[in-house]
């Protein structure tokens, strides 16, 4: 079967990566990330949109210098040009799975924290999953 068709709430609230890239496409790319408390994924800007669904935990987005509260059940839809941030501001890990169109990162790429992610200079190298 070409595509991605799984539980995507349960693969998230089991991630325990900062990043992990489940399935690129062409046009698409589908991340987990958990990020520990008090932890963020820094702050960036990137030509590309991204979606952010939170599946648990709770934190703040900003985008542009706007801080809006978001916790489970919360999406974030970050426009290319933007400067946003995710943070954990909770007690607990905040999971959460993003979508970049197009792709971001080199497919199956884990990145276990974020200085891993920090320390690594990988981008998308145009190979899909399929």
């Amino acid at each position: 079967m070409k595509g991605f068709v799984q539980d995507i709430e349960s693969l998230s609230v089991k991630n325990d990566n900062f990043r992990q890239v489940l399935y690129t496409a062409k046009h698409s790319q589908l991340v987990l990330m958990s990020l520990k408390p008090q932890e963020d994924i820094g702050a960036e800007t990137h030509k590309l949109d991204q979606f952010f669904r939170v599946e648990e935990g709770s934190g703040e987005a900003v985008l542009d210098g706007v801080r809006t509260p978001i916790e489970a059940g919360f999406a974030v839809l970050v426009p290319a040009g933007v400067k946003h941030n995710i943070i954990n501001t909770g007690s607990v890990a905040l999971k959460l799975y993003t979508l970049y169109a197009p792709p971001n990162h080199r497919d199956g790429v884990i990145h276990e924290t974020r200085a891993d992610a920090e320390g690594d200079t990988e981008h998308f190298n145009g190979k899909t999953t399929e």
